[in-house]
């Protein structure tokens, strides 16, 4: 990832505001999808083209189901990216309260800030593998402080680069505390307490519904168990719907009726804070 530094002595703080808010919509935007692995893409597009091919046989009992709606998997890899990138983001948030708890411990104990985010590295080098997000991020940090880039400016661009509701906040109330001579080591410990309030509740809403989704993941399956049990059983009885307009419409607005209750179940089950 390439990024354009500017001279800080020569920036007024408007400007440099300025060029945040130009850049944050083609930076955090796509930020984690480096994160997301070939293997990952080849992986759902099989797994599109396996419910495609159980659609294809179920409801129309025909190649060429499958392949005018082999293209849809463009729309769903859209979904999937959705999902892949939000699942990516909560790793982060993760990464991110370990390493600013890390970060108030070397501050706690006398280093400057440029010398607690190099300790700070040291600590994520045990915790997480340098593919990971916060690995990365604090190395290139690193790399920005050994070019005499000022602090303030790091911080911004961290949280410029990234769409992190946590970590934008934690930058601005730090930068401010530090600038105005507040208390660093209370701002942190603060925000510390804020990740964790929330995330211990996202895991008490995803406990919760643990029981919900696992019967959404059954009820899903049970439509397909169904039509194939018919088909199988009752082939004479189920053979009228194929092969014909009527039947190709019947069967078209059962799996209609299929993908709406699903994208709504889905919307009841994925409750975030």
């Amino acid at each position: 990832m390439n990024f354009r530094r500017q001279n800080a002595g020569g920036q007024t703080a408007s400007s440099r505001e300025d060029g945040r808010r130009s850049g944050r919509s083609c930076t955090q935007k796509n930020y984690f999808q480096q994160d997301i692995r070939p293997h990952e893409y080849i992986l759902a597009v099989l797994k599109y083209a396996g419910f495609l091919a159980a659609v294809a046989w179920l409801y129309y009992e025909s190649i060429w189901a499958f392949l005018l709606c082999a293209p849809g998997v463009f729309l769903y890899l859209r979904y999937w990216k959705a999902e892949c990138l939000e699942k990516k983001k909560r790793e982060f948030a993760l990464q991110f309260q370990e390493a600013i708890r890390s970060l108030a411990a070397a501050l706690n104990v006398g280093y400057s800030l440029e010398n607690a985010i190099k300790e700070t590295k040291k600590d994520i080098n045990i915790l997480y593998s340098e593919q990971t997000a916060i690995s990365r991020e604090f190395d290139y940090m690193i790399r920005q402080i050994y070019l005499q880039i000022p602090m303030d400016q790091i911080l911004y661009e961290w949280a410029r680069r990234i769409d992190q509701e946590d970590l934008q906040s934690f930058v601005n109330v730090f930068v401010t505390a530090k600038k105005s001579g507040g208390d660093s080591l209370k701002v942190i410990r603060d925000s510390i307490a804020q990740i964790r309030d929330k995330m211990e509740m996202q895991r008490e809403i995803d406990t919760i519904l643990a029981a919900r989704k696992y019967e959404f993941r059954v009820m899903s399956v049970i439509p397909f168990g169904i039509v194939a049990y018919m088909k199988l059983s009752f082939p004479e009885f189920m053979g009228a719907l194929y092969g014909n307009l009527i039947g190709a419409g019947v069967m078209s607005a059962c799996l209609a009726v299929y993908l709406a209750a699903w994208y709504l179940g889905r919307k009841i089950v994925n409750i975030e804070i």
